[in-house]
């Protein structure tokens, strides 16, 4: 990169806002997926929207290409630099700006991480409902990149449900806000449109999020299976009875075995997969429903059902869950992690076509994931020392996104796409579809220079000259 263009960008965010060294951008090659790694050419990070803009407005008059990034907790390759380029960090802009009670909503800066916000605010009876399971260190304005999800989303829905505004600075080097804290407004909801553009339309700069009154109590149950099958036809009746948890997560025995003897969560060594059931509300309906619940699994053939006595133990229960791809390099020295979504009803079958993906190609598959939306989490286990064995599994993570898709499910659930998934969105969207999206990112960036080659696969539909071929319709048809 040209000297020039660092002097300029340490003259808009200063030395201390300016990483040019080798060694200091190697910590910025790659986000959690580290399958994919790309050195930016320097790393800068702002401590304001203006400062943020000031270097949008730069990148573009000399046509570098930019990369946001967050906490770098992301698992799709969306925040690394496949062309080199700018990488802008948003980690120095991590301020809560406002508490808003009266109107049950805060505003924070992007690099704020996801937790601190509920730690914040739970004094007063408030938290912030999305809860990855990387809360502990992921950011709300990468949370908001990817639209992401976790846990409790079953009950609360994903990040997009609890934005009520934004601020961003586009690809043209524009500072625009949109929603607010008005219920109802006019004109097209551009904030949904911007949550989930995993960075392709500019720099979140400031967020608006929702805050939800802490439940009056919760309680959590543990319920062991002999089979896994037992295990997804209960989520199903669950749900069928007209009870939606807080949280429905299954783990498998690979898992189970994997969480317990790194973490000693209490989970059964013995079951083939467990169900974690989180319940909150009214103290008198959640002790309905929890009734309801363990006749449900009795029905369907649980081993045994317990229930967290204590805080304590309900803390051990989800430290189980939330550290479980912390604890999977007990059991494999790499691996491969599908995001996939299915209809909830699907799952019996889903789960028994991983099994037989996973006996065709000789690998071993560890699942812990939201039952209770369908959302899989299969960890493809494999060890990249043995010759071809890295191949066998690319293939089976292919086979079982096909399988997904063909029961009607989706390329990726919370995760995002990011570089990891572009190439396979012509299998869910017809060439109409990519070409819609790809015109969309250029009102936004008109010069293609935000977080190139993320999102929208190398596709003919995504290019300037495609043009979708109508369809024929028999003639009457309603359209």
């Amino acid at each position: 990169m040209e000297a020039g263009l660092i002097r300029a960008l340490t003259g808009i965010v200063g030395r201390a806002g300016v990483v040019a060294t080798l060694e200091g951008r190697l910590t910025y090659e790659c986000d959690m997926h580290t399958f994919y790694k790309g050195i930016p050419d320097v790393v800068v990070l702002p401590e304001s929207a203006e400062q943020a803009a000031a270097v949008v407005r730069l990148c573009r008059g000399a046509h570098v290409p930019i990369v946001p990034r967050g906490s770098g907790t992301g698992l799709i390759g969306g925040a690394m630099a496949p062309q080199g380029g700018v990488m802008v960090s948003m980690t120095r802009m991590n301020r809560i700006l406002e508490v808003d009670i009266a109107n049950r909503c805060a505003t924070v800066e992007p690099g704020l991480i996801n937790l601190w916000l509920s730690n914040a605010t739970r004094e007063r009876g408030y938290f912030f409902a999305p809860d990855p399971s990387s809360q502990m260190v992921s950011s709300i304005g990468g949370n908001v990149s990817t639209n992401a999800g976790g846990p409790h989303c079953l009950k609360y829905g994903i990040t997009v449900n609890h934005i009520l505004g934004l601020q961003m600075v586009t690809g043209a080097g524009e500072v625009v806000w949109v929603g607010g804290k008005a219920q109802d407004r006019p004109g097209y909801d551009l904030t949904g449109v911007m949550v989930g553009a995993e960075g392709t339309f500019g720099l979140v700069t400031a967020v608006m999020v929702r805050l939800l009154h802490l439940p009056e109590d919760v309680k959590t149950l543990l319920a062991s299976f002999s089979t896994i099958e037992d295990a997804s036809e209960t989520v199903s009746a669950i749900i069928a009875d007209g009870i939606v948890p807080a949280a429905l997560e299954m783990l498998d025995e690979v898992m189970i075995r994997a969480i317990e003897e790194g973490i000693h969560a209490g989970y059964p060594k013995g079951a083939s997969a467990v169900l974690l059931i989180e319940l909150d509300g009214p103290r008198a309906e959640i002790e309905a429903q929890a009734v309801r619940i363990e006749k449900i699994c009795r029905d369907h053939l649980a081993l045994e059902l317990r229930v967290a006595q204590n805080d304590a133990e309900r803390a051990l229960l989800w430290k189980g869950r939330k550290e479980a791809a912390g604890v999977i390099g007990r059991i494999t020295p790499s691996w491969l992690l599908q995001d996939a979504v299915v209809p909830r009803s699907k799952l019996p079958q889903v789960m028994r076509e991983m099994l037989a993906i996973s006996a065709r190609h000789r690998l071993v598959f560890a699942n812990v994931f939201h039952a209770g939306d369908g959302n899989l989490h299969p960890i493809i286990c494999y060890d990249d020392r043995v010759p071809g064995e890295l191949d066998r599994a690319k293939q089976a993570n292919e086979e079982l996104l096909h399988a997904c898709l063909q029961l009607g499910g989706s390329v990726t659930g919370e995760h995002g796409v990011g570089l990891d998934k572009a190439k396979n969105l012509p299998y869910q969207f017809a060439d109409a579809d990519l070409n819609f999206m790809a015109r969309l990112r250029r009102v936004f960036d008109p010069d293609g220079i935000m977080n190139p080659g993320k999102l929208l696969p190398d596709h003919p539909a995504c290019g300037e000259g495609f043009r979708p071929v109508a369809p024929t319709l028999p003639g009457g048809t309603w359209v």
